[in-house]
């Protein structure tokens, strides 16, 4: 079989180079290569065969994907087996070993021909064009690794036509007039023109965060304002919890369905707005139309959670270099089948069996090896994956509980009837403490102004915190927070900085005293009165804690002070465990009242 290999050496150790040179996807968009379409072919057995074809002038290719191998920052291996074209089978092989501080990388391409046309093809110097495409793109691989350039490999693409540049043009401008900063207008404006399509196909706010180095609300905020100037447009996906992939999704919530199947995987799952419902964001297809189909389906870096991916045929043993990180893990079959979650501390990792009824775990490998093992009677490919899978994923639950989410796009609603499950929600419920007395000191003018000037600053501690606010009940106000601690941060400022908003408003002798309540925990959220809302025992309990408030404190519930970030920010703070009995539960609560102005005094 014909085959060439090139060797590039780097500077940069192997888990620098990996990103770059593992990104099949990204690697084949600026090799030029073109996009093909995936045809998913279910199996009796639960498996699935997947069908590539694409058109490379008038010829015609049609292949099967076997899945990709992988161990991370190590190897990959790629085949495919044509149906129709000029090859047999196409196998591309990336090895990388470590080679003093930097690393030798070892690509290898075998191409068996399927005709004289194939053949031809290769003797009139297919290896050499490609060889020349590849080792531009190591170079650019070593300067991403190096630190040297912000993107693993320099892309061309054609410029904008006229029409559409004037339109990014005004968007640019009307996002520099909402108060974009500049500089971050500059580069996301460059980024639509002439970013990778494997990257602006889904815009992920918060990796664009950690590539660009900037905070998590600002990437999101130019986001949630792009759509507004008409940029870019928002898209609401279900995720598969195994692939990641979002296999189903809207472009409004109201027309997002319940559940998804996966035809990927071959699985069937539910929607969680805290878990796998995810917003991402596109170019406006009158800017920059993006093309369909895929550059490389099976890439490593399309699942990046996934750290060893490997193939093994009924009976067969295997052991691999794979030094893993200490972490929570879930191993699994590609497709459908019962998997086993672990939680490794180190050492020699577990060794993974599959049987006919599911995985198994064994006695511990030796130290920096992954021993696979078959015995389920047929061909399996094994999964070793990270738990920390939606670390990129811009969840429902967190867009939805931004107070500029609420702002811009008020009418994201569910449909009238509908109801979505978020797995963890914290709650926080506020009320002026005598506020009957002070609409009689002030007069209903004087302290409705007031109140609402309150409604300003609370808004203002929120949104500061990455919080909404759900609604205003009389001078009451319910706030939701995707995060537990900045829920607690926001609180904490805000019984820390009323005091200044007292002595800025001049109410009198009477300063104005907010009490406050805190938990954590699952909800529902449902469109009530045209607005996103949530509703359960957890909405309920956040409610009668601010009950228990006597004012300038903070109550919050014990499952909110588990939260390991929230335990660590309560260290220093004046704390009282207490427990009372509140309307709607049988049992008395137990929570926790912090004193924070007592601390301030102190500091």
């Amino acid at each position: 079989m014909p085959r060439a290999t090139w060797i590039w050496q780097f500077e940069s150790p192997p888990e620098k180079v990996w990103p770059a040179l593992a990104d099949t996807a990204r690697f084949n968009e600026a090799a030029a290569l073109p996009r093909y379409q995936v045809e998913t072919q279910p199996q009796p057995d639960g498996s699935v065969v997947y069908v590539g074809k694409s058109k490379v002038g008038p010829m015609r290719l049609a292949w099967r994907d076997l899945p990709t191998e992988w161990v991370t920052n190590r190897s990959f291996v790629h085949a495919r087996r044509f149906q129709a074209g000029p090859f047999k089978t196409l196998v591309a092989t990336l090895r990388l070993a470590p080679a003093g501080p930097g690393c030798r990388a070892e690509y290898t391409l075998d191409v068996e021909p399927a005709n004289l046309l194939g053949a031809l093809a290769i003797r009139a110097g297919m290896f050499r064009s490609l060889g020349q495409k590849f080792a531009r793109l190591a170079k650019n691989a070593a300067a991403f690794a190096a630190e040297k350039s912000p993107d693993p490999f320099t892309m061309a693409h054609p410029r904008l036509p006229e029409d559409a540049a004037a339109r990014l043009q005004a968007g640019a401008e009307e996002l520099a007039r909402q108060g974009v900063a500049p500089d971050l207008v500059r580069r996301f404006a460059a980024w639509i023109a002439e970013g990778a399509e494997v990257d602006l196909a889904r815009i992920r706010p918060l990796q664009l965060a950690r590539r660009w180095g900037v905070a998590d609300r600002d990437a999101i905020e130019l986001c949630l304002r792009a759509v507004r100037a008409g940029i870019v447009t928002l898209r609401w996906d279900i995720l598969c919890p195994n692939c990641r992939g979002g296999q189903v999704g809207a472009t409004a919530l109201d027309q997002l369905p319940r559940g998804a199947h996966c035809p990927s995987c071959n699985i069937d799952y539910d929607r969680d707005f805290s878990r796998n419902v995810e917003l991402t964001f596109r170019p406006a297809p009158s800017i920059r139309p993006l093309g369909g189909g895929e550059f490389c389906l099976f890439g490593p870096m399309t699942t990046p959670h996934v750290l060893v991916q490997q193939t093994l045929a009924s009976g067969e043993v295997r052991e691999l270099e794979a030094p893993l990180p200490p972490g929570d893990y879930r191993v699994r079959p590609l497709h459908p089948g019962p998997g086993v979650s672990l939680t490794w501390s180190g050492g020699g990792f577990p060794e993974i069996t599959a049987a006919a009824d599911g995985m198994h775990l064994g006695a511990a490998a030796p130290a920096g090896r992954v021993r696979l093992v078959n015995r389920s009677g047929r061909e399996i490919t094994f999964v070793v994956e990270s738990r920390d899978w939606v670390r990129d994923a811009l969840t429902a639950h967190r867009a939805t509980s931004m107070q500029i989410f609420r702002d811009l796009f008020s009418t994201e609603v569910l449909r009238p009837g509908d109801e979505a499950g978020i797995g963890q929600v914290t709650l926080m419920f506020t009320d002026l403490k005598g506020s009957t007395a002070m609409y009689g000191r002030l007069g209903d003018a004087g302290a409705y102004r007031l109140v609402r000037e309150h409604f300003a600053f609370m808004a203002a501690q929120i949104r500061e915190h990455d919080g909404a606010i759900v609604k205003t009940i009389g001078d009451a106000v319910m706030a939701a927070f995707s995060d537990p601690a900045q829920a607690l941060a926001a609180a904490l400022a805000v019984q820390q900085n009323v005091m200044a908003f007292n002595r800025e408003h001049g109410q009198g002798r009477e300063a104005l005293i907010i009490k406050l309540g805190l938990h954590t925990g699952p909800c529902i959220a449902v469109t009530l009165n045209g607005r996103l809302d949530y509703f359960g025992s957890t909405v309920n309990l956040a409610a009668r804690l601010q009950a228990q408030s006597r004012g300038s404190d903070i109550v919050l519930s014990q499952a909110l002070a588990a939260d390991p970030a929230v335990a660590a920010r309560l260290a220093g703070l004046p704390v009282d465990a207490e427990s009372a009995q509140v309307k709607g539960f049988e049992a008395p609560v137990a929570f926790l009242r912090v004193r924070p102005a007592e601390a301030a005094g102190a500091a």
